[in-house]
């Protein structure tokens, strides 16, 4: 066994999560980054074209200098933007979930054959689950936003389930439910504080995009131009919007292995798994 392995399947606090998520970063940022290559760079290279197409025809295309809005075009880069985002979400939640699940079958050793394996097996349904949650949330949050907030906490687990139980998709999300019946508050501040830490992060990867713009935006008033917003958004400010959105997208391995721990700590509180486990290990002594 590892002598640094770290015992996914216990009851923890938020501290200690947050503790746990970034001590296994440390130990494993090498094995995440290679997993990250070999099965989860399609898809992201799909999401880079993807993204680059969006920022053009949001903010690089001559609507600025003529005043014409090429509705087909923006509608056309966001549908292809959010078929990338889900490809490459499902991808990334599979890699780790499956990362996750092999270190703790191997006691802290992960075989890197046995995710591209299960990853391989589940990204159909994970692809499944995501666009279901998806739909959920937004059919939620158009209900007065609030239903939507409900709603997001437990379908955030459900990808989890899918790989951690290995059941179906709508097994999964009814799971999902029923593990956050009595924990949803403790479940959302988790959640919550994770995605503020991302965030948080991504945004020093986003300052030198405010600083030109800030430059930029001097620049163009000085000009006596504003009424042109067209000088604004040249090459540079492009390449530095799409390598912050990027980096952001890289920063959301975070959120799997947060929320594997979630997960887990949820689990354990409801079904004593690890603790049933650690008995029996006990007992084999």
């Amino acid at each position: 066994m590892n002598p640094d392995y770290i015992r996914f399947k216990k009851q923890r606090e938020l501290g200690e999560i947050l503790s746990i998520l970034f001590k296994f970063l440390r130990e494993n940022y090498k094995l995440l980054f290679n997993v990250f290559a070999k099965f989860v760079s399609p898809a992201f290279v799909l999401l880079i074209a993807a993204v680059s197409y969006y920022t053009y025809s949001t903010i690089g295309s001559p609507v600025f200098a003529t005043g014409v809005f090429s509705g087909g075009e923006f509608i056309l880069s966001f549908i292809l933007m959010l078929i990338a985002v889900l490809i490459y979400t499902a991808a990334l939640n599979g890699a780790i979930f499956h990362v996750i699940s092999s270190y703790i079958n191997n006691n802290g050793d992960v075989q890197v054959s046995e995710v591209g394996k299960g990853l391989k097996e589940d990204f159909g349904k994970l692809l499944g689950i995501t666009l279901i949650s998806w739909v959920l949330i937004v059919a939620g949050t158009l209900l007065f936003i609030i239903p939507g907030v409900y709603l997001t906490v437990p379908l955030t687990l459900s990808a989890a389930i899918l790989v951690f139980r290995r059941g179906n998709i709508m097994d999964s999300i009814s799971d999902s439910f029923q593990l956050v019946k009595d924990n949803w508050w403790m479940t959302f501040f988790s959640l919550f504080v994770i995605g503020m830490l991302i965030y948080l992060i991504s945004f020093i990867f986003q300052i030198p995009l405010l600083i030109y713009t800030i430059i930029k935006t001097f620049t163009v008033m000085q000009e006596g131009s504003a009424a042109d917003l067209s000088g604004m958004f040249d090459w540079v400010y492009i390449t530095l919007s799409i390598i912050a959105s990027l980096i952001q997208y890289m920063l959301y391995a975070i959120m799997p292995l947060g929320i594997s721990l979630i997960y887990f700590h949820l689990n354990e509180k409801q079904n004593f798994t690890g603790t049933f486990e650690s008995i029996e290990n006990l007992g084999r002594r």
